[in-house]
């Protein structure tokens, strides 16, 4: 027991004596934490499970490439396997591998993209789907906004006209000209405009001046009856 005893004593200058002593349960042995991950890296478990999610995603899209995408994660696993949605030249295909994304949407999209119309960015998609950010952050790794031909024409002001309401000088800013205005207010008397594809298909407009529109105007319901062309005090 004095040697025991003695050996307790000195333990902490002695290596072996301490394994001695751990042998024999006289002391606990050291707790062994796992190795942390540096900062910013994560568990191997976690980025085992990541690429495994994203071989079986591989799999699938191979299998189907029109496959709708569940949420913002798969968006993301797709875009590291290479995938990328050219907004300008989309198909309806393309389109519904978006989450969230609605047919009714995508069919805006298309009709705009038939008269031409492109997109700049985001804040263009966002404003013509009437979309919530969040929605629009988590397409963004798939999303690519290339530009075919002459830019578009400068934004203009933040506030939004309603073309189917509006008198004729809150519409004169948009930049129609007195024809254009007139056949405007002519055809919204046959009914409302639904939206900037319906707009652009029944005046025959050109893309350039529906892009600048992006975000300007808006469609509510419009009103019951026809609406006269302007007077001259209006024009």
């Amino acid at each position: 027991m004095r040697w025991r005893s003695a050996m307790a004593q000195r333990h902490w200058l002695d290596p072996l004596a301490r394994q001695v002593l751990r042998a024999t349960g006289q002391i606990p042995a050291p707790s062994r934490q796992p190795p942390q991950p540096s900062c910013g890296e994560a568990p191997a478990e976690e980025r085992h499970r990541e690429h495994v999610e994203r071989d079986l995603l591989a799999l699938k899209l191979q299998q189907d490439p029109n496959l709708r995408l569940e949420d913002a994660a798969a968006v993301e696993r797709a875009a590291a396997l290479g995938w990328r949605l050219d907004v300008n030249r989309a198909t309806a295909a393309d389109w519904l591998r978006l989450p969230g994304l609605e047919p009714a949407q995508v069919d805006l999209l298309l009709r705009l993209q038939a008269g031409g119309v492109q997109l700049s960015g985001s804040d263009d998609l966002q404003r013509v789907l009437e979309l919530p950010d969040a929605m629009v952050q988590a397409w963004l790794p798939l999303l690519e906004f290339r530009w075919y031909g002459e830019p578009a024409l400068a934004a203009g002001p933040p506030s939004r006209i309603d073309l189917n309401r509006a008198p004729a000088r809150e519409l004169e800013p948009l930049g129609l000209g007195a024809e254009r205005l007139n056949r405007l207010l002519r055809e919204r008397g046959r009914g409302p405009f639904l939206d900037l594809a319906d707009l652009q298909q029944r005046l025959q407009l050109p893309a350039a001046l529906v892009e600048s529109w992006i975000g300007r105007v808006q469609f509510r319901p419009g009103p019951a009856g026809p609406v006269l062309p302007p007077s001259a005090r209006d024009r």
